[in-house]
């Protein structure tokens, strides 16, 4: 019998308890050990002559009765609100639960203050131990309450800027057909170009989000994990895909799904921001971000279409594709009208960032296989110039939406 049968042979069930025994031991031990210090403390009498307290407050809404804030306590320890300042003035004010406010608790602080619309404002929280946590609003206008009809022009607004440009750009799709395989491989690099400029850009919104979002949750390493962790779980599916089909039709299909999937969810933080706009009573912005960023989508439609040139795509495709790549921009808006988290933004980010990513290396890996085939020039000038426009195409319609 060879060493490696011998390795391989089954180990006695006395063996295989004594094997799991130690696994699982130091993993008590160390649940042990932190209790222990959690309970008993470190053995050191020292201790900090200021509690070191941190609040987060995550939005700030104008209402009837007056403002309404949504905190988070970041602190190492519980802490209390203890008064609150409006301008110049301490004012009465009640918090829900409490004012006490656990470790990563989240409390709802209530202020009847006779607000005036336009006017600004400085809300200022000062705790038990006389820490201060300050609110800014520019311009107070009462924030939007979720109802049917609301709800209604929200989704049109997410619609028009998401679903409707997406699809104009799969009509494009029977021209670029017309393509020979040197036209369609610049066409693949336009769209390469496309989705670098759109990483970039995902990338930098949600350091953005991450940089407004609470500390502990470490919002800039959600968006870098969150973009690796998707990029490696897409390039997993697409490897274990490939080895049940090879037909070029199902990967064109396969790669403009994926890509759809991944322009979707940078669609979204499009949402967000245009939701974001109307609910803070910036109606013009709003406006101006809807207007650039359906022009600016229309050419995500054109990419999309890109792969599946050597398919038969019914009609139904083309629905579901300009769904994936534009609807997510409908849920964009209403979580930015009603219920924004810069955390899950920031995450959702970083996500989307890694699935396009993914599909660069997919289309990229396209594009070198059907070079060496037809033993063509990789990185030609056609190509060159095509990634070149992809990115210089983005980068203008980008223009008409910055704020």
């Amino acid at each position: 019998m060879s060493q490696l049968q011998t390795n391989m042979a089954p180990q006695p069930k006395s063996n295989a308890g004594k094997m799991w025994l130690w696994a699982i031991l130091p993993v008590v031990l160390l649940i042990a050990m932190i209790a222990a210090i959690a309970t008993m403390g470190t053995g050191l009498d020292e201790e900090s002559p200021v509690p070191i307290e941190n609040l987060d407050v995550e939005k700030v809404m104008m209402t009837d009765g007056g403002f309404v804030l949504k905190v988070l306590n970041s602190s190492p320890q519980k802490m209390t609100i203890a008064q609150v300042i409006v301008g110049d003035a301490y004012w009465n004010f009640s918090a829900e639960p409490e004012a006490t406010i656990p470790r990563l608790g989240r409390a709802t602080i209530i202020i009847p203050y006779p607000w005036v619309e336009g006017d600004g404002y400085e809300i200022r929280l000062v705790s038990e131990e006389s820490s201060i946590f300050s609110a800014e609003i520019e311009a107070a206008v009462q924030t939007p309450e979720p109802s049917g009809q609301r709800i209604w022009q929200y989704a049109l607004l997410g619609f028009y800027v998401g679903v409707i440009p997406v699809a104009l750009g799969l009509m494009w799709f029977p021209f670029m057909r017309r393509f020979s395989v040197k036209g369609m491989h610049a066409v693949l690099a336009f769209t390469v170009g496309l989705l670098v400029f759109l990483v970039v850009d995902t990338i930098e919104e949600g350091l953005e989000m991450a940089a407004a979002a609470p500390e502990v949750f470490q919002g800039t390493g959600l968006v870098w994990f969150g973009a690796l962790l998707s990029f490696l779980f897409l390039v997993a599916i697409d490897q274990a895909n490939g080895r049940k089909s090879q037909r070029a039709s199902s990967e064109g299909k396969s790669i403009a799904y994926k890509l759809a999937a991944g322009i979707g969810l940078h669609n979204f933080g499009e949402g967000l921001a245009i939701g974001t706009a109307f609910a803070v009573g910036e109606a013009a912005l709003g406006t101006f971000l809807v207007i650039g960023f359906t022009l600016h989508n229309i050419t995500e439609g054109i990419g999309i279409a890109a792969p599946l040139t050597k398919d038969r795509p019914n009609w139904k495709t083309f629905i579901w594709l300009a769904v994936i790549g534009g609807g997510p921009a409908i849920a964009g808006v209403w979580a930015g009208g009603f219920v924004f988290n810069n955390t899950l933004a920031a995450l959702f980010f970083g996500i989307g960032a890694g699935a396009i990513a993914q599909v660069i290396y997919v289309i990229a890996k396209m594009i070198m296989k059907e070079s060496a085939k037809h033993q063509y020039t990789l990185l030609s000038w056609r190509n060159f110039g095509s990634i070149s426009l992809g990115i210089v195409v983005m980068y203008a319609t980008a223009l008409l939406v910055t704020s």
